[in-house]
């Protein structure tokens, strides 16, 4: 590229390359080409099906683990010639992603973005855990805010929006989200609420599918109309694949509603 363009794009040294800022000037240029030529043939094989026969979804990570070997299934079952790669990680990253071309589409909290266009899928409803000899651990109704108070609550990390729901409803409870620690995933989370480090606050997909694999695991819905995590389908305002994402949200509502059905009475 560089001799084709007559420019030094990389400066070169024997421990590491750069961009020049030619390099860096033309770099947002290179994506967008790049970002159009996946579209274009995304668009030529629109014809073979939903996504012609690859989609690449970027995923919160309860939704990759516990949502999409569901979906997978489902989409296996209806478009046999489908490849599906499943990129996990935060809202934010992931939109990166997708901006960037990387990803045709993402699975993860809604954005006002005019850059991206989606469709809300469902709401997951957030659940608490603490140790077992903490008092919440001792019944199964609905928590309320009132319950939570001077309790330390245990969230993922600051890049994730579940920790500003989090952070949202500490101040409605008169309590506070513990500054010792923020995970890096929902499991280290909960595992840190069941050594009695505070009460772990995770949405359903992840805490309702824990609960049901270990019925001696203690979860609680927090009872209050700001406890939800709300997921969205989200694409590029200019894909071409709109209305493939569109016939793709309506798969994604479908196996959400298969799962809430299938769960035991008390967790539905």
């Amino acid at each position: 590229m560089e001799h084709e363009l007559g420019a030094t794009l990389f400066e070169r040294t024997s421990r590491q390359v750069r961009l020049t800022s030619t390099g860096e000037k033309l770099l947002p240029m290179a994506r967008a080409i790049l970002r159009d030529l996946h579209e274009f043939r995304s668009a030529a094989r629109g014809d073979m099906g939903l996504f012609g026969d690859r989609l690449a979804i970027g995923v919160l990570p309860s939704i990759g683990a516990y949502f999409m070997p569901a979906v997978s299934r489902r989409l296996h079952e209806r478009f046999p010639y489908l490849r599906m790669t499943v990129e996990e990680g935060a809202t934010s990253y992931l939109l990166t992603k997708l901006r960037e071309g990387n990803l045709d589409a993402v699975i993860g909290t809604p954005t006002n973005d005019p850059a991206f266009e989606g469709l809300t899928l469902f709401s997951e409803t957030l659940w608490a855990c603490a140790a077992a000899d903490d008092s919440l651990s001792s019944e199964r109704r609905p928590l309320t805010l009132e319950d939570l108070i001077d309790k330390p609550l245990l969230t993922l990390s600051g890049e994730f929006r579940l920790a500003e729901l989090v952070e949202q409803l500490a101040r409605l409870a008169g309590t506070f989200v513990s500054r010792d620690y923020k995970g890096s995933s929902l499991d280290a989370v909960r595992q840190m609420a069941v050594m009695g480090a505070g009460v772990a606050v995770l949405p359903s997909l992840y805490a309702l599918a824990e609960a049901v694999r270990e019925p001696d695991f203690i979860v609680r819905r927090i009872d209050h109309p700001e406890a939800l995590h709300e997921i969205a389908l989200i694409w590029r305002q200019s894909s071409p694949l709109r209305d493939d994402c569109k016939e793709l949200a309506e798969h994604l509502i479908a196996v959400k509603h298969a799962i809430r059905e299938a769960r035991p009475d008390q967790f539905r």
